[in-house]
């Protein structure tokens, strides 16, 4: 027996009509019904299963981010404090006339770490007898030194010394600790200071030089109030 063979032959003619419009139909119902499902899809599909926060939940939340935006802030307030610069309110009569009570400066702290302090700077140092006050002198004598007060005048290392900063006439006295006509050798470590009201200041000639580690830091800018504002000079 003779195998049939299937003859599998291509039609060079068109689809006829009804194939067409079979054709079509599918298309057009899979095509409106895909458009269907995208514009029914809802925009917050994927988020319906989130909770809804109420008005004390959201609340909260800010207050959260309040205190986090304070603590962060506070922490860097501290670090500067600490480490770069301080205010200070001056008060007293002291530095008159450089200073007045009312005067607003600021001190910074971050030079004294790289070098010493130098004489004719403004500085804010600890009261060496209650360290919870501070005071503001100027450092007239450095380690090493010497220094004399006779006849209401200073003497730096056996030289007069010149001291524009202060109205001219102003006599300088002796004190408790540094007496007429002695001379003091400024130890190592530390500075004798005075205020530039000789008249009206307690400092270096009363209670000693002051050591390094009381200086808080160096005055260099003075903020209120706004007529004398500006960069402190040192001489």
């Amino acid at each position: 027996m003779n195998p049939r063979h299937l003859q599998c032959e291509c039609s060079a003619l068109p689809l006829s009509y009804p194939s067409i419009d079979i054709i079509l139909a599918s298309y057009l119902l899979l095509h409106n019904q895909s458009l269907e499902i995208i514009n029914n899809m809802d925009p917050n599909t994927y988020y319906n299963d989130a909770p809804q926060k109420t008005f004390f939940g959201r609340l909260g939340g800010y207050l959260v981010e309040f205190f986090e935006t304070l603590v962060i802030f506070g922490a860097i307030f501290a670090a500067i404090y600490l480490f770069v610069a301080q205010f200070h309110k001056v008060q007293g009569n002291s530095m008159v006339p450089t200073f007045h009570t009312g005067d607003y400066l600021v001190t910074e702290k971050v030079s004294y770490r790289f070098r010493n302090p130098k004489d004719g700077e403004i500085i804010v140092l600890k009261d060496p007898r209650n360290e919870s006050q501070d005071f503001i002198k100027r450092i007239i004598a450095v380690p090493g030194d010497t220094i004399k007060i006779q006849n209401n005048k200073v003497f730096v290392n056996d030289k007069p010394l010149e001291e524009k900063y202060l109205p001219a006439g102003t006599l300088t006295k002796s004190g408790a600790f540094l007496t007429e006509g002695d001379t003091l050798k400024v130890a190592d470590n530390q500075y004798f200071v005075l205020g530039d009201n000789r008249a009206h200041s307690s400092d270096s000639r009363e209670w000693g030089p002051v050591t390094r580690k009381e200086i808080i830091g160096r005055a260099i800018f003075r903020y209120f109030p706004p007529q004398v504002m500006g960069l402190l000079t040192d001489k």
